[in-house]
């Protein structure tokens, strides 16, 4: 199944479950308050996504100027991508990482920490950048948002059936009193599945993005070298002001993983994300030698990421 298909699949999966508890509780009714409500608290944070998230992480835009080579590049994969080039900002972290937010290809932001840019080489830089532009041009925040409004209803559908049990259990659309047991079951296993839906939706946009982002940069073994790196790193220097709202935005998580927490991850195993490049890399022209790519990092301006 393709990621796309996958994605679809994950979301119907949601579709099913809002409408299960709301015919549990009493119908449509149920259903259409808990979703006006759901709506109403995300699409704030949707429409406002790259402000928050910015904000959040102290990023600020960097001027053409403090890296040329950075912008540079971000233009040409965008332009790859068939997008406006979006925003370029740093965020002011050792750890090595970048995510995107934005709403809209039109009002996208790329933000790297200021560690990336001395972990990684030029190349594999170029290969994070595309992924990251690839997650725009997918329109993966707008994705996202779908489901974490979905994810949201789902709550608050499950805390309705709870409350509605322990008094004798909801009224489904025929009048007819669901069994006070089964209330709470679902009123517990929903929001746990819902949870589980929306980190599969998460590990297949990223999945997704890897893919794009390949083809936009026409190199897999750069995002698959960075990805590696990264990964290694991530362990060696933690982010300062990670947050668990907001790991799924990055190309790494920025949280701890390992053993039992990566069943709850928002991102898909490394291992598996790197073999799916290694795998296109021999399908496709690997790029000639003599690439347009800066040979160091300096170019970037990254001494000057702290400066400001």
């Amino acid at each position: 199944m393709t990621s796309q298909l996958k994605t679809l699949f994950l979301l119907a999966a949601l579709s099913a479950i809002i409408i299960l508890i709301g015919g549990m509780i009493g119908g449509r009714t149920g259903i259409i308050i808990a979703f006006a409500i759901a709506l109403f608290m995300n699409v704030g944070s949707y429409w406002f996504s790259d402000s928050i998230v910015l904000r959040m992480y102290n990023a600020r835009e960097l001027a053409y100027e403090e890296a040329p080579m950075l912008h540079q590049i971000v233009e040409e994969l965008a332009h790859n991508a068939g997008i406006p080039k979006p925003k370029v900002c740093v965020v002011p972290e050792q750890a090595p990482n970048a995510f995107a937010t934005g709403r809209d290809p039109q009002h996208a932001v790329v933000a790297v920490t200021e560690g990336i840019v001395q972990v990684l080489s030029p190349r594999e830089l170029r290969g994070v950048l595309a992924h990251e532009i690839a997650h725009i041009a997918h329109r993966d925040i707008l994705i996202q948002s779908i489901a974490a409004v979905m994810g949201s209803t789902i709550v608050m559908l499950a805390n309705m059936l709870q409350f509605a049990s322990f008094f004798g259990g909801a009224r489904d659309e025929n009048g007819e009193r669901t069994n006070p047991i089964a209330g709470i079951l679902m009123a517990i296993l929903a929001p746990i599945a819902a949870t589980l839906i929306q980190m599969a939706i998460s590990r297949s946009r990223e999945y997704l993005a890897d893919a794009g982002g390949a083809q936009y940069c026409n190199d897999p073994l750069a995002l698959a070298g960075a990805l590696d790196k990264l990964q290694r790193a991530a362990g060696q220097v933690p982010m300062q002001n990670g947050n668990p709202t907001t790991a799924e935005m990055f190309i790494v998580s920025p949280l701890f993983s390992g053993g039992m927490a990566n069943l709850f991850s928002t991102h898909p195993p490394m291992e598996e994300r790197i073999a799916r490049l290694q795998q296109m890399a021999g399908q496709m022209p690997q790029p000639a030698a003599s690439s347009s790519a800066p040979t160091s990092s300096n170019q970037f301006g990254s001494h000057h990421f702290g400066d400001r």
